[in-house]
């Protein structure tokens, strides 16, 4: 355990107060305005920490305290669609399970790449990207949105349209409004209309040579730690925050110093032990830990483990 590092420590209550488990996590099935589109209905949204970019306001936060960044995550089974999109801020995913298509383009005819488990995908802000679920099996994306606030989502023109034809009703404010349950239109509220033609000139278009240089793919030769995404990164432009993965072999422990900005661990594969004076919490697969600031944490496998941990940019 940290002996001397702690600047301050916590009560076993407020350190389980900071993990989101998988097996808990709180799904929104009509989290934005392609939620009926066909193909689109059975996918799972979920808010993990920070407000997102959620349409639906009854979307659950899990951890509201503002990080810098954004985690959430999108569980979809086979053949499910994310419709074409795009987003202000810097956008990341960890494939945690499944086998993913990534579109990108309006149409999502540009460029494709697929990524499988333990891949991560950096995509630039103002290009349109959607993603399937092209695996067997129920497959679940970690995903980090940069700043607190990461914007609106804008959507293809394609996807107004049909979510017209199914109720759905998407205001310039960001919010989602369902006919179908007998909402109206708020007095004043303005209806987002689909990108105009300036907008679209505006948005980024993107090779497959490009598309491909957006992935980071898990190797058996990939080193034990890496950062994927800071200054000295695998992706060194701007996102609003750091992503790196480290393995940690069965009883390995990792030293964590006490924190001045928000980090997050994720744990893909195996287990993990994280303890802070006399204080221990073991984390799981899927598991998701706000580690707190202002307090060492020893990271130790108990088993074979893959954790992704994100940090706030310097």
């Amino acid at each position: 355990m940290p002996t001397g590092r702690a600047k301050s420590v916590m009560r076993n209550k407020d350190f389980e107060n900071r993990v989101v488990r998988y097996r808990d996590l709180v799904p929104c099935y009509n989290a934005f305005v392609d939620t009926r589109t066909p193909g689109s209905e059975a996918k799972e949204n979920f808010t993990i920490i920070g407000p997102g970019v959620s349409e639906n306001p009854e979307q659950f936060v899990h951890i509201k305290e503002p990080h810098g960044f954004n985690i959430g995550g999108a569980r979809q089974p086979p053949g499910c669609v994310n419709s074409q999109h795009s987003h202000k801020t810097a956008e990341v995913f960890v494939v945690h399970t499944g086998t993913w298509r990534f579109d990108f383009g309006e149409d999502g005819d540009d460029a494709q790449v697929v990524l499988e488990e333990g891949d991560v995908v950096s995509i630039p802000t103002n290009v349109f990207r959607g993603f399937t679920n092209v695996g067997d099996d129920i497959g679940y994306l970690y995903a980090v949105l940069g700043q607190d606030d990461p914007g609106h989502v804008t959507w293809a023109s394609a996807v107004f349209e049909l979510a017209k034809d199914h109720g759905l009703v998407l205001l310039e404010s960001g919010m989602l409004v369902d006919t179908t349950r007998g909402e109206t239109i708020p007095q004043g509220a303005a209806v987002m209309s689909p990108p105009g033609r300036e907008e679209l000139a505006s948005m980024g278009r993107v090779t497959p040579d490009q598309a491909e240089e957006y992935v980071w793919r898990e190797l058996a030769e990939s080193p034990k730690s890496i950062e994927l995404i800071g200054p000295k990164g695998i992706y060194p432009w701007d996102h609003g925050f750091n992503l790196r993965r480290d393995i940690l072999v069965k009883g390995e422990t990792l030293e964590r110093p006490a924190p001045d900005a928000p980090e997050v661990i994720f744990v893909h594969r195996g287990s993990v032990c994280i303890s802070s004076a006399d204080r221990q919490l073991e984390l799981g697969e899927g598991d998701t830990f706000s580690a707190p600031q202002e307090v060492a944490c020893d990271i130790k496998a108990t088993d074979d483990t893959i954790a992704f941990i994100t940090t706030r940019a310097d």
